[in-house]
């Protein structure tokens, strides 16, 4: 995983089992470097995080050397992770559980956050995306050269 980086948007649908096709630019690395294993959880913003497994297991054991004081956290990542494969016709099932948690029903949006995917219901990402563009840039961002 450390060569390659999740760039870009992917307008998909879910299909009527909650199942989303994987794109073709995502899925042949998904494939040579996690063997199709992904894990999906919850995001604090309202998505879901698709994990590679490699990159998963990193953010695992992270998450879980955290103090108790963030015990709630913990529960938030890890206790809503599902494992999942990319299937033989390149989809990924994703939870009732999930898909409830993060709105998604039908439109979705797939967003290369580089070591991880987001999975945004698609006029939710939308409207987040909107509000990002009308806030102030942040300080962190003010001397960044475009």
């Amino acid at each position: 995983m450390a060569s390659f980086a999740f760039q870009g948007a992917s307008a998909l649908t879910l299909d009527g089992k909650g199942r989303i096709t994987v794109p073709a630019r995502h899925r042949d690395v998904l494939q040579a470097t996690a063997g199709g294993q992904l894990t999906l959880t919850k995001h604090p913003q309202g998505c879901l995080m698709v994990f590679p497994r490699p990159a998963w297991e990193g953010f695992r054991d992270r998450v879980a050397a955290l103090p108790m004081a963030v015990s709630g956290w913990k529960r938030v990542f890890l206790g809503n992770a599902m494992d999942v494969e990319i299937d033989a016709s390149s989809r990924v099932l994703v939870s009732p559980e999930l898909r409830a948690s993060a709105g998604l029903t039908r439109d979705v949006m797939l967003l290369g956050m580089g070591s991880y995917l987001e999975l945004w219901d698609a006029a939710a990402y939308a409207a987040h995306e909107a509000q990002v563009m009308q806030s102030p840039m942040p300080q962190a961002l003010e001397d960044f050269s475009f």
